[in-house]
């Protein structure tokens, strides 16, 4: 949430007043705009920035994720690193701290915080906590985020130049693609492999790359081999559900090719990957913490 916030905050810097209204397309791709319209109705900054990053009534704002992971640490308190559960702490006093005020004294300064937070704990999970079965877990539900919002930040542009299919190809388009990249923190990296803006390209990047760690394919392979560290069935092969799910997943990401994806269409394309990466998820709390699980006394 903090990186779809930074994609306009960088817009706005590189074009201002062109974007000073553009807040309506991050609503549109968290697939949350009839919620938005009951209960804030215009989408100014304010009014978004209060419903993704500090709404307690929304699930999915920073808010509320934080404090949501910060409960389940303490559930699991005996079981994660006292850095990790340190870490998630002050973060939670950063955001409550934060959440008292109308709107943040500096947006970027905010995006950049919790941001930095989050890979703090991140690194400390990777370094103080035994790679074992839990990590898995946690190492499974980062990489199924990660997938599912690179998706919906290139849906950002997508949303962003239905008004203005004509600016495609032309330096603003550019600045467009640029802002995108840096939400994602890979302008550096896509400059170091393919050099200059390229919309094609960009787009084969963050969705097809196999090396950046925010691509689409690369999160989901990295969930694959967390799901089946888990489980312990052999690569290649699935004892469950979600396995096979993100197995076939992985599959036509590893053979898929930019230019059939444009030709058939991006937007279609992100929501397919996107329905599809949330039934995973659904089949991961199926068989690993649904009564049939409990039922069976597997992986639990």
């Amino acid at each position: 949430m903090a990186r779809f916030l930074d994609v306009n905050h960088n817009l706005m810097l590189d074009l201002p007043g062109v974007f000073s209204s553009q807040w309506q397309p991050i609503i549109n791709t968290t697939g949350d705009r009839a919620l938005f319209a009951k209960r804030y109705g215009e989408a100014t900054q304010q009014n978004a920035v209060r419903f993704l990053a500090f709404d307690p009534e929304y699930p999915n704002s920073i808010y509320s994720c934080i404090l949501a992971a910060r409960e389940n640490a303490r559930s699991v308190r005996e079981t994660i690193s006292s850095e990790m559960w340190q870490q998630i702490n002050s973060l939670y006093l950063m955001i409550t701290a934060e959440a008292r005020k109308a709107v943040p004294e500096s947006l970027p300064d905010f995006c950049h915080a919790v941001r930095m937070a989050c890979h703090l704990f991140e690194g400390i999970t990777h370094s103080t906590a035994s790679h074992n079965e839990a990590w898995h877990f946690i190492s499974l539900g980062r990489r199924l985020e990660r997938a599912d919002k690179t998706t919906r930040v290139l849906d950002v542009k997508y949303f962003i130049l239905l008004p203005s299919v004509a600016d495609i190809g032309t330096p603003f388009d550019d600045v467009q693609w640029a802002a995108l990249l840096k939400s994602v923190s890979g302008l550096e990296m896509y400059r170091k492999k393919y050099g200059r803006i390229m919309p094609d390209r960009i787009v084969e990047f963050l969705l097809l790359d196999g090396e950046f760690p925010r691509a689409v394919r690369y999160s989901i392979g990295e969930a694959d081999e967390s799901l089946h560290s888990i489980t312990g069935t052999p690569r290649g092969g699935f004892s469950c559900a979600s396995e096979q799910r993100i197995g076939l997943l992985r599959s036509e990401l590893d053979f898929a090719r930019v230019e059939a994806i444009l030709e058939a269409g991006l937007h279609e394309f992100f929501d397919n990957l996107e329905t599809r990466m949330n039934a995973i998820d659904e089949c991961i709390g199926s068989d690993f913490f649904g009564r049939r699980a409990a039922d069976a006394g597997a992986w639990v």
